[in-house]
């Protein structure tokens, strides 16, 4: 066989051999992805947030598109930094339409959470939904970057969701890496966190409020608490949402200066924490950094039962 007969043949082995790999690779369905999350296997596709059904039941709040049966969707995929645009998302149900009933959760039907990916940036906001199921809400991102928006909500006869996607805001992108503080300074006020995060336990968590030196004793509500607590896992921005214990008229909940929480978190890693609270008629946001270890079983505690354990 002269050289160009041979190279004819091997050409036909090498088509046979490819062609028969994509015919078994079409056979088994498409390679989703696998990635661990929270010590959880599952399928994620990192660029829609979508996440496999089989693996969404293992996965922390915030880091799917897609969970339930319900749907987060945007027409909206950038703002341009530094400038005010409205922002405009559905939630679609699991028969295909927008949903148009939700239930209050803290005086809001709809939270929405906005980061940059590397935490900095954090807004907490209460968009307004229109008669189709269109939910509007107007966005400033200062800086470059790729945003991770969060919405929280409970779909009316449903169970609390919280979905995620990302919206790019184009320009210089300058990643901040968070530093492990306890101590937060916004406006003059200082909140000081005492406690630790553990996993897999319900674990107290104690913020602190004073200005000028003085404790704060006069909090005012703010979505019926004393205090809203966010908390954001570095990396893939996980997502636990906690309210605190006690509530503003209850009779044994003081307005500060001292607001407790618990909290249990999915794994150990570093967390950024953002605590929102209302004083003289203005909301402020504290933000602190911590890094979280396993739990001391020999300390474990149950949940405290707030009714949003599923948030975390």
């Amino acid at each position: 066989m002269n050289a160009a007969a041979k190279l004819s043949a091997y050409g036909a082995v090498l088509a046979l051999a490819f062609g028969g790999a994509w015919v078994a690779g079409t056979a088994v369905g498409p390679f989703t992805g696998v990635a661990a999350q929270g010590g959880h296997s599952g399928g994620r596709d990192s660029h829609s947030g979508t996440v496999a059904p089989a693996a969404q039941d293992h996965l922390p709040a915030g880091l799917a598109s897609t969970r339930d049966g319900y749907t987060l969707t945007s027409t909206t995929t950038t703002i341009t930094p530094g400038s005010t645009e409205n922002f405009s998302f559905r939630i679609i149900g699991p028969d295909g339409t927008p949903v148009t009933r939700f239930d209050g959760e803290h005086d809001k039907r709809m939270h929405l959470i906005v980061v940059r990916r590397d935490t900095a940036g954090y807004q907490h906001l209460h968009p307004e939904m229109g008669p189709d199921g269109t939910w509007t809400v107007p966005m400033r991102l200062p800086l470059g970057g790729t945003y991770r928006v969060l919405a929280d909500f409970v779909p009316t006869g449903g169970a609390d969701q919280t979905l995620g996607l990302d919206v790019s805001a184009p320009g210089v992108f300058e990643p901040v890496a968070p530093v492990p503080s306890r101590i937060a300074e916004v406006d003059g006020y200082q909140v000081e966190l005492d406690g630790q995060f553990s996993v897999g336990q319900s674990s107290p968590l104690t913020l602190s409020v004073s200005k000028d030196g003085r404790p704060v004793t006069d909090l005012q509500p703010y979505m019926a608490a004393y205090g809203h607590l966010v908390a954001l896992r570095t990396g893939d921005l996980a997502y636990l949402h906690v309210h605190p214990e006690g509530a503003p008229g209850d009779g044994r909940t003081p307005a500060g200066p001292e607001i407790t929480f618990r909290a249990e978190i999915p794994s150990a890693g570093t967390y950024r924490l953002f605590l929102d609270f209302q004083h003289q008629g203005r909301v402020r946001t504290a933000e602190f950094a911590v890094d979280a270890g396993p739990a001391d079983i020999r300390q474990s505690q149950p949940p405290s039962g707030d009714g949003h354990g599923s948030h975390g």
